[in-house]
């Protein structure tokens, strides 16, 4: 890992399989080499109860024996309108993806060295469209209907894969705030991407690691370190771990993201982080009081009517699970606010004209 010849080498560690796996590799590795630990940095939330990941934290460092480990404790400075968030808006603009308008705090804690992060983990590690022929035709399990409709699905035309995934994300509809037309085109670009996976694993391994999402979040996560002279590497997302682990795992692949893991870090980490599936939730530690009196008073301008229905997104952030999905366009909203110049919903100092040309 060339983050580990720039130290102090960090690690952005939540206490998750990816960002565990991550440390624990870095951290064997620079045993080996005689290099400096790497050390984990974690931003704690008391008052978000679904964000607590303490006790797997624990288990992990515990484990690997680490003797320093840096704390942000977040105390609602992180929220998406949050001071940080707005001074980030007011010099920056809008940034995919929202959250990293709060990124200060870790950034100014790991300032000058290296940061490795677990992003890429879920996009390569976990199962593929080829996952359930594998496990019927290579590990011999049992022949349920369940089993055999995931194979079926798997072996289906593109078209029948396609209406299968828009019929799925209708019912789900997690973005309550679109208009209809929005909601097909979401629903119309989803199901094509979803279509258009490889049945190979290792073809599909590459694919799904280069796709635009992907590669916007990285270049923007390397331009926000690069202001606070840090190096971020995504191990987990690299091209050459993604190369050999598609040469690895070949046509078929792994029987899980499981399996994989216990492949890939069985010597490094406990089982109970390897086989975990369950995961934090960080939606109200993004977006909570700051947001909602933003909500109360937001006259539905700043987003493009003909996409998104305002009374429909004032409601998701009101509501007791507000989705981030929605976050840059609740700084859209509220940037669009200080371009015109209007009183600041906190009755903060109104922006004129001057500042708003400048956006």
């Amino acid at each position: 890992m060339p983050a580990l010849h720039k130290p102090p080498c960090f690690v952005a560690f939540s206490g998750g399989r990816d960002s565990s796996a991550v440390l624990a590799a870095a951290t064997s590795l620079a045993r080996q080499k005689g290099l400096p630990e790497p050390v984990p940095v974690t931003e704690i939330y008391p008052d978000v109860a679904e964000a607590d990941e303490e006790a797997w934290q624990r288990l992990v460092i515990e484990h690997l024996g680490l003797a320093e480990w840096i704390r942000i404790r977040i105390d609602g400075e992180n929220d998406l309108l949050g001071d940080d968030a707005r001074s980030g808006l007011l010099r920056h603009g809008l940034v995919w993806p929202a959250a990293f308008q709060v990124k200060h705090r870790m950034m100014s804690n790991v300032s000058g060295g290296s940061l490795l992060t677990g992003e890429g983990g879920d996009e390569s590690l976990s199962p593929r469209r080829i996952t359930p022929l594998m496990l019927l035709l290579r590990k011999r399990r049992r022949r349920s209907r369940k089993l055999l409709t995931a194979c079926a699905w798997s072996m289906a035309p593109a078209p029948v894969r396609r209406a299968r995934t828009r019929t799925a994300v209708v019912r789900e509809d997690d973005r309550p705030w679109l208009t209809p037309s929005a909601r097909r085109d979401h629903v119309r670009r989803i199901a094509d991407d979803d279509a258009a996976e490889p049945l190979r694993w290792d073809r599909a391994t590459w694919w799904v690691g280069h796709q635009r999402a992907s590669s916007v979040l990285f270049d923007n996560y390397a331009a926000l370190a690069a202001e606070y002279d840090v190096s971020v590497h995504h191990p987990l997302a690299d091209a050459t771990f993604l190369a050999s682990l598609a040469r690895t795992g070949g046509y078929w692949g792994y029987p899980g993201r499981t399996a994989l893991m216990r492949m890939l870090f069985s010597d490094l980490l406990p089982d109970e982080i390897l086989r975990r599936t369950s995961k934090a939730g960080f939606d109200r530690a993004f977006m909570g009081e700051t947001t909602r009196e933003f909500a109360r008073v937001w006259d539905g301008s700043g987003v493009n009517a003909a996409l998104v229905d305002p009374d429909a997104l004032r409601a998701s952030w009101l509501s007791e699970r507000p989705s981030t999905m929605s976050g840059l366009l609740l700084q859209s909203a509220w940037l669009h606010g200080q371009r015109l110049g209007p009183a600041a919903p906190d009755g903060g100092r109104v922006i004129g004209e001057e500042a708003g040309d400048r956006l």
